[in-house]
């Protein structure tokens, strides 16, 4: 009975995907277009839906930051914020900003956000938001001939209906139809090596109540750096804190129900059957037969190492307006991470703004995540940061200088 319900299970695709599954082809990008700028379903998205204390510790212990403003109320009420905060990135909880429909079969790589936040995120806030798949860029590149990347908009409001942030999700979109090989790179004496002394390379210190002042700040001022290794354990963490199973249809009979209903799924080489896509972050097995090289973060977790960096080096008086980072490899259990920047770029423009260039980078020398992040800080001759950021004007961010 059991091998004959693996084998329908198996068979059990809806028929339109039949001599499509996993493949990218002119009639599964042409239905996926059909999708532009229409509002999408979130709930498969959406972990939480009100940023309670427990939500915002349990996030923030998830990505390993301690920050008191997140975790300790006394610490916390003593702010200019006379309350707990959610981190900038606790957003991803509320809605993951992975726009990345039809496809069947496809799988896809979260490739980056660029995120812009007009306020800070009070304990007990309660969101709403929209999504809409907004570009669909077709790629060409050595590892696929054929690969999509998938933009999606996702806008937050908070309770009082007044717009909270806009990220830009992006998404790759790559066949798996056959299985792809790279190489490990965490085991051999060498690299163990160069792990040894890369743990020791890690001085990031939190600003916290001391007011990082605009006018002390100069162009090439070092931020971080900060070390992160990787754990199957960290990786639990984040899926506790961030989005449990519901991206990849839940568990028990809601993910029997979802993978009969969605074309969103793995197929089991053993037993035939329907399992979660998400196995390669749990599997050093499965992580390398989709070409990983071994089980794998998911790429919102390191960007929100990211988000720690910059709101530790800014303190609480600073305000993280903008932040654009791109995953450019995996990052692999057993692997350290360095993130690291420095300043590229002072300017005033209604607040006073620094520009900061972030790079993560792994063991071997190999960067793994690049991008950039826009703060807010406290003037000496201006005073705080006025909230919330252009009055609410998200079009103003359009203003903000190049590095150019």
């Amino acid at each position: 009975m059991l091998k004959k319900l693996y084998r329908t299970s198996a068979k059990g695709m809806a028929s339109s995907t039949i001599g499509t599954w996993g493949i990218i082809d002119d009639q599964s990008i042409a239905v996926a277009r059909e999708l532009m700028d229409t509002p999408l379903r979130r709930d498969r998205m959406q972990w939480v839906k009100t940023a309670t204390r427990d939500a915002i510790s349990q996030f923030a212990r998830g990505v390993g930051d301690d920050n008191p403003l997140w975790h300790d109320l006394n610490y916390a009420e003593k702010t200019r914020w006379k309350g707990l905060l959610a981190p900038p990135s606790f957003l991803y909880a509320v809605d993951a900003t992975i726009v990345a429909p039809k496809l069947p079969g496809v799988q896809w790589i979260y490739a980056g956000t660029k995120w812009k936040w007009l306020d800070v995120i009070p304990q007990n806030e309660t969101f709403d938001v929209s999504a809409k798949l907004v570009s669909m860029e077709e790629k060409t590149g050595r590892t696929f001939k054929r690969w999509i990347m998938q933009i999606g908009e996702i806008k937050y409001y908070n309770k009082a209906g007044e717009l909270l942030s806009v990220a830009e999700g992006r998404v790759a979109r790559t066949p798996r139809a056959q299985e792809r090989k790279q190489k490990k790179t965490t085991n051999t004496p060498k690299e163990k090596k160069a792990k040894q002394a890369f743990e020791h390379t890690s001085i990031n210190k939190r600003r916290g109540d001391q007011p990082r002042l605009w006018e002390n700040i100069e162009v090439g001022e070092v931020v971080g750096p900060d070390l992160h290794s990787l754990t199957l354990a960290d990786i639990y963490g984040w899926y506790v804190g961030a989005q449990g199973a519901l991206h990849y249809g839940g568990a028990h009979a809601d993910a029997v129900r979802y993978r009969h209903r969605h074309d969103d799924f793995s197929i089991n080489a053993k037993t035939g059957a329907k399992d979660s896509a998400a196995r390669g972050h749990f599997s050093e097995g499965e992580g390398t037969k989709v070409g990983m090289g071994g089980a794998y973060d998911v790429g919102l977790h390191r960007i929100s190492w990211i988000v720690a960096l910059v709101t530790n080096w800014m303190g609480d008086d600073g305000f993280l307006a903008e932040l654009d980072v791109s995953i450019l490899k995996p990052n692999l259990v057993g692997d350290l991470t360095n993130i690291s920047g420095y300043v590229s770029k002072i300017w005033e423009d209604s607040h006073c703004f620094v520009r900061i260039e972030i790079e993560a980078e792994n063991q071997n020398k190999q960067i793994t995540a690049a991008g950039y992040a826009i703060v807010a800080l406290p003037s000496e001759s201006k005073g705080p940061v006025q909230l919330p950021l252009f009055n609410s004007n998200i079009e103003r961010f359009n203003d903000f200088p190049s590095i150019n």
